[in-house]
């Protein structure tokens, strides 16, 4: 220890002598024009800081390098401060560059660059050391969420200097948060931001983000997933018929419910009156046949789950059944009229039914042929009526009374009443 102390009482003093000397020879030659220059350092603990003290326009001035405490670093290329940190990087008459590895926080401060000009000159460079936080903790109010609820997550940046930023991300929306920074025993910065957003059935799945912004760290992040239940999302669908719903035809529909949980319950009902006693329902699927304008109304799917219920309606208008035009009675018309189906609307704002006209083409071809038919029959029962009356005729005569008793026609005719007079009046009536 006492050599140790004796051989830095010697540099000491040697170092004086020698800045004397220097200070002796600058008085006698005074230098004009000489700059001294350096810059501040910023470094992340633990990594290397460089210190640069620059001269231009020098005249073999000395340059030396001096820590906050004012101890000298380097004389020249010299080391006279034993800290094996401290490395000679580059030496000469217009610079002096010595590197600090492995920094630490009590390097942190303001070095000396000193110029032993008349006056002396100094330039000052700081080194700051930048200590990055540790992994942002994130934290969340409440695991599951439901739509419409607010909900509350903080971010957590710990022991950092300087003070971290904190930045909020949902999906890809920026949402500005509540920074408050707290400075610790050791000159540390703690940064908490909070966040209070309302989430919706879109946010399930979202990730949420907490970006940290430092000197000392790139893309420093932390992320939790949103998990939200929400109420089911119900859709009617009209599975028979496909055009409008008309008398006697049969009405299927069928119920569709999504949501977060999934619903347990599906119930159908009719609004402002009770679902004919002959329906069928099958789960979702509401099924009636035998269609008449007493049914309809509105007709109500209703799902729930432990976060609401929702429903979706369907107007049911039940339009007149397909008709045709008469079929021609008298005997001249030797041709008949194919039947067309009435014209109706093609839709009806009040329903859901009414997407496309039905198929009567069919129906009306049979209708037409039948009449036809019966057109025909009733022809022939007439001319056949006609005929067996001619052949099956009866004559009636009124012949003379009292022919019987006559011994010859020519007698009989003479005893006839009337005689010849009544000849003429003899007639055949015809049936």
């Amino acid at each position: 220890m006492a050599n140790t102390g004796s051989s830095s009482l010697a540099t000491i003093l040697f170092l004086f002598m020698l800045q004397a000397a220097l200070h002796k020879g600058a008085a006698q030659y005074p230098v004009v024009s000489q700059n001294l220059v350096t810059d501040n350092v910023s470094v992340v603990e633990g990594e290397m800081a460089i210190i640069s003290c620059r001269v231009k326009n020098n005249d073999d001035s000395v340059i030396q390098l001096l820590n906050p405490n004012r101890q000298t670093i380097y004389f020249r290329d010299m080391r006279p401060l034993k800290d094996a940190r401290f490395q000679l990087v580059n030496f000469s008459d217009n610079e002096l560059r010595v590197s600090l590895s492995n920094v630490s926080l009590s390097d942190e401060g303001r070095y000396v660059c000193q110029l032993y000009t008349d006056p002396p000159q100094e330039a000052y460079a700081d080194i700051t050391v930048l200590i990055p936080p540790g992994n942002p903790i994130i934290e969340a109010r409440d695991e599951v969420l439901s739509e419409g609820n607010e909900t509350e997550m903080t971010c957590t940046a710990m022991s950092s200097k300087p003070a971290a930023t904190i930045r909020w991300v949902k999906g890809d929306k920026e949402l500005p948060g509540k920074p408050k920074v707290e400075l610790t025993y050791d000159k540390m910065y703690t940064v908490t931001s909070r966040l209070t957003f309302t989430v919706s059935r879109e946010d399930d799945g979202v990730p949420v983000v907490c970006i940290v912004d430092h000197p000392a760290v790139k893309d420093f992040q932390a992320q939790k997933y949103l998990e939200v239940q929400y109420k089911p999302e119900v859709k009617i669908f009209v599975e028979f018929p496909q055009g409008l719903t008309r008398e006697g035809e049969n009405l299927e529909l069928t119920c569709q419910a999504k949501g977060k949980p999934q619903p347990q319950r599906v119930n159908w009902v009719k609004v402002d009156d009770d679902v004919p006693s002959h329906a069928v329902i099958t789960g979702g699927d509401l099924y009636i046949e035998n269609l008449n304008k007493s049914y309809n109304g509105t007709y109500r799917c209703v799902a729930s789950n432990s976060v609401g219920e929702s429903y979706d309606d369907y107007i049911l208008y039940v339009y007149d059944a397909p008709t045709t035009t008469p079929i021609p009675t008298t005997a001249t018309i030797t041709s008949t009229t194919m039947p067309t189906t009435m014209p109706y609307p093609e839709g009806n704002p009040d329903s859901r039914a009414g997407e496309g006209a039905p198929r009567t083409v069919d129906h009306a071809v049979i209708g037409g042929v039948v009449a036809v038919v019966v057109f025909a029959m009733l022809c022939l029962l007439i001319v056949l009526g006609r005929y067996f009356a001619r052949h099956k005729g009866t004559y009636f005569t009124h012949e003379a009374k009292g022919a019987d008793d006559a011994a010859d026609a020519d007698t009989a005719i003479i005893n006839a009443e009337g005689g010849h007079t009544n000849s003429d009046e003899k007639k055949e009536y015809y049936i």
